[in-house]
């Protein structure tokens, strides 16, 4: 076999792994094991630069080149400073030189090919992600697209639900610094259910059957009921006490919100307010709600008589809402657990003469709206559609139909952790013939609700509370010592 093949398309590695050289010759296999593929310049033991040896000129003069340093002969051996000498000829240093200008061309070569495909990978990777980037861009779009259609959908719905009632500033205490502090990072709002007969009918001359007041601590969306029971003692307005609820008969829910505050040390500028129908028509919008009946609540809510003017819980509800021609017998309870209806949930709601009272009722109350609120947590599109189609004329606020909105979309980060009512530590009397329910005493009571609402212990009433507070004790007698011992509700 010749130790050297000529190849006209450019170089290629020999069989046994040996570098290529130009013009496609490479040493034979016997030659570079010899050798050992040893390049750069090759000096002898004395050091000093080999010449050019004749053999050598002929061969690069005809076109064929030993490599560095061969003699014509082919035998070698290594000097003691790594060079080679052939038959005493020390190897060829320009030869030398040039073998390894050839291999950094190469390597330059090989170098420059691997840039490039880097180069190509990076634009193809980079090509990739603007187009994974105008996808998910094209995927945001419609989803703001559709939620923006949804807010317009829902704007237009609960703009034609809602009696919008822009009640301006409502009156509030001069309050201590320290208190108005106590009151940043929380939202609080009045809910009433009123008692009419009519449809749209929100304002003085309604009776409301519920005052309930909503705080939410604006971080954690943690939100805390308290019920004002409806037979508390308080200044209604000018100077006038008795009965709480008279305040919204008397002036609506300005004057009813004003009330809250002048004997609560609260800042409230807003009211959500709700009729039989909005609560029938919402209980039934997601599908019941469920309750455990006893036998004593079940006698009442279906108790019938034939006189107008004492039905029962059932019966009236029914005519309210749908008329004389439903028959309410289809409505009526048995006791135990069920799934309430919008009838059966609101009759539940009314329930006041059975054991506690007024103050197992206003439980009831906010054991419904409880528990209608975590099934509008977990309710689809199709039942919330269903849920604000059900309040069209039935509510009356005084949140626009943006912050109506803006609250709804956070209702999944609301969490009802608690409930009372108020006043926390009471007893019963009598004022004018009239029964009422006594605050015992109401500043003491309202240091406990800032602690309850606020987890502030260190609350200092107003002059206004502080006033009240003692009209209330010299007109009833009843002091701290006079709260009567009440059982607790879950809700």
């Amino acid at each position: 076999m010749s130790d050297t093949s000529n190849h006209n398309g450019g170089t290629r590695r020999p069989a046994n792994g040996s570098r290529p050289v130009r013009n496609g010759q490479r040493t034979s296999g016997a030659a570079r094991g010899t050798t050992g593929g040893q390049q750069g310049t090759r000096r002898s033991a004395t050091g000093a630069s080999g010449t050019r040896s004749a053999s050598a000129s002929r061969s690069q003069a005809s076109g064929t080149r030993r490599p560095s340093g061969q003699s014509a002969n082919g035998q070698a051996r290594r000097t003691a400073s790594g060079g080679y000498v052939y038959d005493g000829v020390i190897g060829d240093e320009r030869t030398v030189r040039a073998e390894n200008v050839i291999d950094e061309q190469g390597n330059e070569q090989r170098a420059n090919r691997s840039r490039s495909d880097k180069e190509k990978a990076k634009r193809r990777a980079a090509a990739k992600k603007k187009k994974a980037r105008r996808r998910n861009l094209l995927i945001l779009e419609i989803i703001l697209l559709l939620v923006l259609l949804g807010g317009l959908f829902y704007w237009l719905k609960i703009g034609s639900a809602v009696e919008y009632n822009d009640i301006g500033p409502v009156e509030v205490n001069e309050l201590p610094e320290q208190t108005e502090e106590a009151l940043k990072g929380y939202t609080n709002i009045a809910l009433f259910g009123v008692d009419n007969r009519k449809k749209n009918d929100y304002g003085k001359g309604t009776r409301s059957d519920t005052i309930i007041i909503a705080s939410i601590n604006n971080d954690s969306g943690e939100v805390k009921l308290l019920s004002i029971y409806r037979d508390t003692f308080l200044d209604v307005g000018s100077g006038k006490y008795q009965k709480c609820n008279a305040a919204y008969s008397k002036g609506g829910p300005e004057q009813a919100i004003a009330m809250v505050n002048r004997n609560l040390d609260l800042n409230i500028q807003d009211y959500i307010a709700v009729d039989f129908n909005a609560l029938v028509q919402a209980v039934d919008a997601v599908g019941g709600i469920e309750l455990d009946i006893t036998q004593e609540e079940a006698e009442v809510m279906n108790f019938h008589s034939s006189d107008p003017n004492n039905i029962g819980y059932i019966d009236e509800i029914v005519k309210v809402v749908y008329g004389s021609k439903e028959d309410p017998s289809k409505y009526y309870v048995t006791p135990g657990h069920i799934t309430a209806n919008g009838v059966q949930a609101t009759a539940y709601c009314r329930v006041r003469y059975t054991a506690g009272d007024d103050f197992k009722r206003t439980s009831r109350q906010r054991e419904v709206l409880s528990k209608l609120v975590e099934k509008a947590k977990n309710a689809n599109i199709t039942t919330l559609n269903g849920l604000i189609n059900s309040m069209y004329g039935n509510i009356s606020s005084s949140l626009s139909v943006g912050e109506l909105l803006a609250m709804a979309a956070e209702m999944h980060d609301y969490s009802i952790v608690d409930s009372a009512g108020f006043p926390f530590d009471h007893a019963n009397g009598n004022v004018n013939s009239e029964a009422i329910v006594v605050p015992c005493t109401l500043e003491s009571n309202v240091r406990k609700m800032y602690e309850y609402f606020f987890n502030d212990t260190t609350y200092v009433p107003s002059q206004t509370v502080v006033d009240h507070s003692d009209y209330i004790v010299n007109v009833t007698g009843a002091t701290e010592a006079s709260a009567g011992d009440y059982p607790t509700y879950e809700y």
